[in-house]
């Protein structure tokens, strides 16, 4: 098995790494790729060392069978061609071919058999948000179809990249330490602050992560699901939580909805309120699983279930994800 990571020295590339190496991949041969800034940068793997090689239209990819790429969306449209030209599977963690109908959107909790058919050769990996409250949704819909989907994030600067954590941590600092804050990543400070918006406004008034969540949710679902969506960064370091209040064609009972995410995949019900337990970023960054608690029936609708969910961005929230999709390739025989 030949692997390539593309965007190999970002936060997401890292994690690739780590996670492969975890989750014991088979590897016979790895190519790390990267910008300029990056070529040759050196990083270990399994006791071997790798070179991150430049990125460039020519025939790199010819012996390659899966390519991870988390470089951004533009470096996607531009290399995907060279990417597959020769028969790698290319699993995309960037928006660029998300909602292209001849491109599957994976979460192997949902709708693993979807990357199967991939006309183009490319997977794309969700949003981060997307992905960890579908793992969810997933365990609700098989008790009742859902019709609606409320939900606020509470997205942690590592959702913005290594550099937006190093901002953070600087913040920080430059706060306490009374001195001019710098401010480049976000739209403000984010330090002992929160910012109701990620990505860029549409004409209607959600930003696009918002809408995001709103058509993935229905791709990767196969559902007329309605999603209505506030994204909110919050001064967390890493891993992102979401509030989520869900309405059922059924009316599902808090017994059900707990026994239900006990025998999800992927998740882990931490729900213990009388004990103050109950999922948070702080605790659950490194972690694989989607915590789900504070689980509770809804006041303002008969059909309603509230919940609290946290899960590590980086990891099932891209790295793994995109893992667990190749994962599947390898074990259905679907790799070149």
């Amino acid at each position: 098995m030949n692997v390539a990571i593309v965007g190999a020295s970002g936060a997401v590339g890292q994690e690739f790494l780590r996670v492969l190496a975890e989750r014991d991949f088979p590897i016979d041969n790895l190519l790390l790729f990267g910008s300029s800034r990056s070529a040759g940068t050196k990083y270990t793997f399994r006791g071997k060392e790798y070179t991150v090689k430049l990125l460039q239209h020519n025939d790199d990819f010819k012996d390659v069978d899966i390519a991870f790429t988390s470089a951004g969306a533009g470096t996607s449209k531009e290399f995907a061609a060279d990417i597959t030209k020769y028969g790698a599977v290319m699993i995309d963690n960037s928006s660029a071919f998300r909602m292209d109908d001849d491109v599957p959107l994976v979460v192997p909790e949902c709708n693993a058999e979807d990357a199967l058919t991939r006309p183009r050769g490319i997977i794309a990996n969700p949003n981060c948000t997307t992905i960890m409250m579908v793992v969810a949704l997933q365990a609700f819909e098989k008790l009742s179809h859902i019709r609606r989907v409320r939900v606020s994030s509470y997205q942690a600067a590592s959702g913005a990249g290594q550099a937006a954590m190093d901002e953070l941590f600087e913040q920080y600092r430059q706060v306490l330490a009374g001195d001019p804050v710098t401010v480049e990543k976000f739209a403000y400070q984010l330090a002992f602050n929160v910012i109701p918006q990620i990505d860029v406004f549409q004409d209607n008034g959600y930003t696009k992560e918002e809408m995001k969540m709103y058509n993935e949710t229905r791709k990767i679902m196969h559902s007329d699901i309605e999603t209505s969506a506030m994204c909110v960064r919050v001064p967390a370091l890493r891993s992102h939580s979401e509030s989520i209040w869900i309405e059922t064609e059924r009316p599902v009972s808090v017994e059900e909805a707990r026994r239900a995410v006990e025998e999800g995949e992927g998740l882990v019900l931490m729900d213990n309120p009388a004990e103050k337990e109950y999922p948070m970023p702080l605790f659950l960054s490194g972690k694989d699983p989607v915590y789900v608690g504070r689980i509770r029936k809804d006041l303002s609708h008969p059909n309603g279930l509230t919940f609290w969910l946290v899960s590590d961005q980086i990891r099932k929230g891209a790295a793994l994800n995109a893992v667990q999709i190749a994962e599947y390739l390898v074990r259905t025989g679907n790799v070149k």
